[in-house]
């Protein structure tokens, strides 16, 4: 079973316009019982082009690379699309990467409280 907060490399291709594009690494964010019952997972891509300053955008290491989830650009997927695990995130990162999606998508969009606890907490 696909869990959730870990990496695997997945084929997105075909996109429109701005989404990032071709076969790439892709955290996992939909929580593990949506994960053991739906045939599509939510996932946010991975990318090595590294904005520190976006806040839109956590940086991790995968492979031990240095890495960004890209939360700005998160969709479903079809688990046909995941070709194999890559990697996990560490507890801390998984905390991180949760406080930003609420941040950016949940009931606290616009306040910028828990945001400010996430940049503090970066390396």
């Amino acid at each position: 079973m696909v869990r959730r907060y870990e990496i695997h490399l997945a084929n997105l291709d075909p996109t429109v316009g701005a989404e990032i594009n071709k076969t790439r690494p892709v955290v996992i964010v939909s929580d593990d019982r949506m994960n053991r019952y739906l045939k599509t997972v939510v996932t946010c891509p991975l990318t090595t082009k590294l904005h520190p300053t976006w806040r839109s955008r956590l940086q991790v290491t995968c492979e031990g690379k240095h890495a960004e989830v890209a939360i700005d650009q998160i969709r479903a997927l079809a688990k046909s699309r995941l070709i194999r695990k890559l990697d996990q995130l560490d507890d801390s990162d998984g905390r991180r990467l949760r406080l930003l999606i609420s941040e950016m998508y949940g009931e606290t969009s616009g306040r910028g409280g828990d945001l400010k606890a996430v940049e503090r907490s970066r390396p």
